[in-house]
This record gives structure tokens, sequence and C-alpha cells, in this order.
């Protein structure tokens, strides 16, 4: 929503994602420009079509956070989970999941309050759900007793019943809003 006005407000995510079956469509929520333009890339390049639903809010055009080097843009590709670049592998006792501009706030005040003991990892691609990339993270934080989902929207939106379903061998506890 973002106070833009009414014709901003029909992107919810839970309805696109719950009508998600047999790689329909894809769902994504870009968090980096590279990865943005690469998405792009990769929808034209692709030798097949599928609907892309992207929810990338206007406030990344202007954060501060959220910027790729050229060299980000020149090479490599679409990123399906980011992993916490910054995260130190034996401190990390808490996976946070989350998806788009909600990272950058959550980072600032993990920062703000001197966590250390958190890796924040971006699921970029929504649907199909990269299960794969995401298990490899998991795998890689061996101290990890805990695996969360962050999102801004209330309980009953955005993508936290989705993903709870789709990882419902996990033990994923969701961090949200109450459901309204």
């Amino acid at each position: 929503y973002e106070g833009q006005g009414a014709e901003h407000s029909s992107g919810r995510m839970e309805r696109f994602l719950v009508q998600c079956a047999d790689d329909n469509i894809q769902v994504v929520n870009t968090s980096t420009p590279a990865n943005h333009f690469h998405l792009l890339r990769r929808q034209m390049k692709r030798e097949f079509r599928k609907p892309l639903v992207v929810f990338s809010p206007k406030q990344l055009l202007r954060h501060p956070e959220a910027v790729s080097s050229l060299d980000e843009m020149a090479k490599g590709g679409f990123q399906e989970v980011i992993d916490d670049a910054a995260a130190v592998v034996g401190n990390i006792d808490t996976v946070v999941f989350c998806s788009g501009k909600f990272y950058y706030e959550m980072k600032a005040k993990a920062k703000e309050l001197e966590v250390e003991n958190m890796a924040f990892v971006r699921v970029e691609q929504l649907y199909p759900l990269p299960k794969i990339q995401i298990e490899a993270i998991l795998s890689k934080y061996k101290n990890a007793t805990n695996i969360l989902w962050a999102q801004e929207e209330p309980a009953n939106m955005g993508a936290w019943t989705y993903f709870a379903m789709a990882l419902r061998h996990l033990p994923i506890v969701g961090v949200s809003r109450n459901a309204s």
C-alpha cells in the first residue's frame, strides 16, 4: 500500500499464493536491483512462459540499503533465495526467513539491538518455492534451533500460511502481526 492510493491496494500476496499449483505461475518479491533485473531477464530468456507476479514495493527504489553493484548487474542470475552474507555461521541459533523490503527493516533493528545470533534469509521466489535452496541454507546453520518466518502483514495475510504449509516438515514458527 505505502499510502499511494486505491489503485495500489489490490496486491494481496496471499490471494495469489493460494491459487498456485502445478507450476501455473511465478510469485516473487525481489529485494535488490540486480535480482529484479535478473528476474525480468530470466522471464524473457526462458523457452517457456508462465505468468509472473512481482510484489516489490516502490519504497525499495529509494531505500539506501537496496543497492547492487554494476558487477552484480552484469554477472550472475536470479537468486531464488539470498542467504545472509553477514551471518557468522557458528554463532547462528535462529534462522529468520522473510521476503522483500521487510528484510531491510529487520536487519536495521537487529543492528540497532546488536543481535548476532540470527541469520536473515530472503526468499525472493515464493512460488514455485525453492525448497532445495532453503534446505541447503538450513543445513549450513547446524547450530540453529529456531526457524522463523517473519512478515509485516497480519498472520492471516502475506506468505506465512503458504510458507508453513509448503515446509510443514520443518518446525517453522510464524512471526507477524495478529490476524486481522
